[in-house]
């Protein structure tokens, strides 16, 4: 098992940034992948960005420029920065974390998630 906890969500103004940051711990050799969804009211939760263990990214094209995913693998916590941030960035961010299935595309397989932060951007 793998337990993830998050951290950083909040309150901020358009154009303002925020950093969530996600600490695994438990069986963490068994994820080589790990994640941030996103999930807004009457929407499907999507991938926002994922870091493999090796340092390769994938960020949706909704945010690149604005976020950027990194891991600090002493401390296995995965951070993400988020500047520029837009109303439309406001959900219900989800941890993620699983193991890799094509690394061409990124794709991977979620085994665990956190309990989700919530990041409200106003206008």
């Amino acid at each position: 098992q793998v337990q993830l906890v998050e951290s950083g969500g909040g309150l901020v103004q358009a154009g303002g940034s925020l950093r969530l940051s996600c600490a695994a711990s438990g069986n963490i050799l068994s994820i080589n992948v790990m994640g941030w969804y996103r999930q807004a009211p009457g929407k499907q939760r999507e991938l926002v960005a994922a870091i493999t263990d090796g340092g390769s990214t994938k960020h949706v094209d909704s945010v690149k420029g604005r976020f950027s995913i990194s891991r600090d693998n002493a401390k296995n916590t995965v951070h993400l920065q988020m500047n520029s941030l837009k109303p439309e960035d406001t959900a219900v961010y989800y941890c993620n974390a699983g193991h890799l299935v094509r690394l061409a595309t990124m794709q991977y397989e979620s085994d665990y998630w956190g309990q989700g932060t919530q990041v409200t951007v106003s206008s």
